[in-house]
């Protein structure tokens, strides 16, 4: 029988490594308790394949944007980092304190941390606590630092690029990001300071990050 491990890219890989890392973590001997769950992992390497278990920060972005509700956005790193600076309407939920943090089993969750080890992990102690609607939010802070708050186009861009960013500019301006153009985004010493508070004023009309408004939903 075909592994379906096989046909993951490496990100998919690194994805699932980290949530096996969590569920090793998470039943030996770590802060969440011991008890023993039975997890398919057929279904599991299937549901990272399929990315069926993730939110991407443009989607995410849209949802804030437009004031929607019916999910929960919480962030997994410590207090210290989340009191310095969090995505626009995220809870702060370290790790070490998720199991006992207050969440329906009917509610539709979103965790994320810096690059996804410990949203992953968090992901991993709420399906094993039998919770069906978690998921992660895709790359993290560190995808929504680098595609929402700092977009950048190349000089030479082709005019969709050119289109996408247009679009992704709003977006930006909207959260208090910078949009990074021409030379100045192709240069990693390029200072990219993190916004305090996300730019909401009122009577500005709210970009969309694409196409028609849809409901809520993975």
């Amino acid at each position: 029988m075909k592994n379906p491990l096989t046909n993951l890219n490496w990100k998919q890989r690194i994805a699932l490594l980290a949530l096996v890392l969590g569920l090793i973590a998470l039943f030996a001997g770590s802060p969440y308790g011991g008890s023993r769950v039975s997890l398919d992992t057929k279904e599991l390497a299937l549901m990272v394949q399929n990315e069926r278990d993730h939110v991407s920060v443009e989607q995410l972005a849209d949802w804030i944007i437009q004031g929607r509700s019916g999910y929960r956005l919480l962030d997994c790193r410590s207090e210290k980092e989340f009191n310095e600076y969090h995505i626009p309407s995220a809870e702060s939920a370290p790790l070490s304190s998720l199991s006992d943090y207050p969440i329906q089993r009917n509610e539709k969750i979103i965790l994320y941390s810096e690059g996804g080890i410990h949203a992953s992990q968090a992901w991993f102690l709420l399906a094993a606590k039998g919770y069906k609607h978690v998921y992660l939010l895709t790359g993290g802070l560190d995808e929504w630092r680098e595609k929402i708050l700092f977009p950048a186009i190349p000089e030479n861009a082709a005019a969709e690029q050119q289109a996408q960013f247009t679009k992704m500019k709003e977006v930006s301006r909207f959260f208090g990001g910078t949009p990074q153009t021409g030379a100045a985004s192709e240069q990693t010493a390029v200072k990219k300071e993190m916004p305090k508070l996300p730019a909401t004023s009122a009577g500005t009309p709210a970009p969309t990050t694409g196409g028609k408004r849809k409901k809520e939903g993975c």
